[in-house]
């Protein structure tokens, strides 16, 4: 057991390669701002087919504004909140680079009630947001109160259950997949919890392959968005092979009336 402790702490030790690669996107002039490589592959959000240009769109935690800016190509209208001021300020910079003028970022706290009104909003985005969250049950009431009825909320949450995770668990080690997260998911789990708040899931989807290599994979991206690509393909061709060892879900679920 000693010797396998050691070497998954080894491997969990890898992760600080994920946040040099965020260094290295500005450093490289990747970006004129330090971000994930994964947010400089070109490739078309899977939420954006369920988007219409009449829709008016909540973004759930923004973080540096990426999915807002997507998805405002096809829709009428986008609020964006995050915590961070810092990273407001960044994508409010970066919205204003891209000419997309039907964004608004703002500040504000996601562990509270929201500045929003009751049913102002035909589709919410809260993607890798409520793992962070110590109230994840007052973020889905606040989600379920804002969004019209039959309004689309798009999730995206880490999958607790891969073999990856239960060796970490294993060896007696912390397997969340970040440290700030504050819980993780089954399937069971999200199905019961966008029951709880009215929600009817049409799909639950895997994303890409869970595999402690993954930072490896991050710090290729800060050299070569190409390579970084090529790889991210090969970990989605893996996981439709093997759903359960999906990093994480993605979900579309609709308010019911």
């Amino acid at each position: 057991m000693f010797p396998k402790k050691i070497f998954v702490q080894f491997l969990q030790n890898l992760q600080i390669l994920s946040a040099v690669a965020i260094k290295l996107t500005k450093i490289t002039g990747k970006s004129k701002y330090p971000v994930h490589p994964k947010h400089l592959v070109k490739k078309i959000p899977w939420y954006l087919r369920y988007l219409t240009i009449s829709d008016v769109v909540l973004d759930f935690g923004c973080g540096v504004g990426q999915h807002a800016i997507d998805a405002s190509k096809k829709v009428k209208h986008i609020v964006a909140f995050d915590y961070s001021r810092q990273l407001i300020k960044i994508a409010s910079a970066r919205a204003k680079e891209s000419e997309m003028a039907n964004i608004k970022f703002e500040v504000a706290d996601a562990e509270k009630k929201l500045p929003y009104k009751d049913n102002s909003f035909t589709a919410v985005l809260c993607l890798d947001v409520l793992e962070h969250l110590k109230n994840e049950n007052l973020a889905m009431k606040e989600i379920e109160r804002v969004l019209k009825p039959k309004g689309k909320l798009f999730l995206s949450l880490p999958n607790i259950s891969t073999s990856w995770k239960r060796l970490q668990k294993e060896a007696g080690l912390f397997y969340y997949s970040d440290p700030d997260h504050k819980r993780e998911y089954t399937k069971k789990g999200i199905v019961k919890l966008c029951d709880k708040y009215r929600f009817d899931i049409r799909f639950i989807q895997p994303v890409v392959l869970d595999t402690p290599l993954a930072p490896i994979f991050d710090l290729v991206g800060g050299f070569s968005l190409a390579l970084y690509k090529k790889l991210g393909e090969w970990k989605r061709k893996k996981v439709l092979k093997n759903p359960d060892e999906s990093v994480g879900f993605q979900i579309y679920a609709v308010l019911c009336s």
